[in-house]
């Protein structure tokens, strides 16, 4: 088998979907979910992006059919987490309305970053490095702070946290570990990212959203492909199973090795 192969296997993609058949799986996926584990809902962190967009659409339709089944209400908590002024805050606020959720709420992690940067920096003076915290290293923390809000406000409200990732970023390992990786459930995770954007048409995602470049918003001008070099359309082409120009595949795999740590459970002896 090749590593290709192996890698569609390793992560479950199909190289097609029926978008009705797709969502109808993952709405009953996250039903059951919400029923096993005796909770209220769900919580979804609305970014403004497409892949948030989508899982939204999975989360309120799953706890409307919960709520209509079961004569009690389940909801879906939609958490918008800018860092300061966030330019396209409108389009979480316009995924929200499109989905019709009621339960919505804003926290803004910019206090709560800028303080673990500092005593960061405090660290790293006393270790005889006077600077600021990376870019990268600062988006990390960010990241992990928007989780650490979300688990919050999901412990208080008997909710369960939900995932964004997809199988396009688990091939290259673009999350944070412990930081958008860390989630109860994953409704996209053996979608590519062309997946996700049919189903995102099907459902209805607003046309604003679909033509946006990917970018996780953690430093200015940051784009998905810019940083990882190479287009989602050949890493969905990669994922279902087509060949594609060495280079991108080369780099694809190379990453998907590179970043095994962040999909394995953690070691021990």
């Amino acid at each position: 088998m090749s590593l290709q192969q192996e890698i569609i296997t390793k992560l479950g993609v199909k190289p097609s979907i029926d978008p009705a058949a797709e969502v109808r799986k993952r709405v009953d996926f996250l039903k059951d979910y919400v029923t096993r584990s005796h909770t209220k809902g769900l919580l979804i962190a609305i970014s403004g992006g497409i892949d948030s967009a989508v899982a939204a659409a999975l989360c309120k339709q799953a706890t409307d059919e919960l709520t209509a089944e079961n004569g009690e209400e389940f909801i879906t908590l939609g958490v918008f987490q800018p860092y300061g002024e966030q330019e396209d805050i409108e389009h979480s606020y316009s995924v929200a309305k499109k989905f019709d959720l009621k339960h919505v709420v804003e926290t803004n992690i910019q206090e709560a970053v800028d303080e673990v940067a500092l005593e960061v920096e405090h660290g790293l003076k006393k270790l005889g490095q006077s600077r600021h915290m990376t870019p990268q290293g600062k988006g990390n923390v960010k990241a992990r702070m928007r989780m650490v809000a979300q688990y919050a406000l999901a412990f208080e409200l008997q909710l369960l946290v939900v995932g964004t990732d997809h199988a396009s970023e688990a091939l290259t390992g673009f999350y944070t570990k412990w930081g958008d990786g860390a989630v109860d459930i994953t409704p996209l995770s053996t979608l590519n990212k062309r997946q996700v954007r049919q189903i995102a048409a099907y459902v209805g995602v607003p046309q604003e959203i679909l033509d946006k470049a990917p970018t996780a918003g953690l430093w200015e001008g940051q784009t998905d492909e810019g940083e990882l070099g190479v287009s989602y359309e050949a890493n969905s082409d990669y994922l279902e199973g087509k060949d594609i120009d060495p280079k991108a595949k080369d780099i694809l795999e190379k990453l998907y090795t590179r970043t095994e740590h962040k999909r394995n459970v953690i070691p021990g002896i």
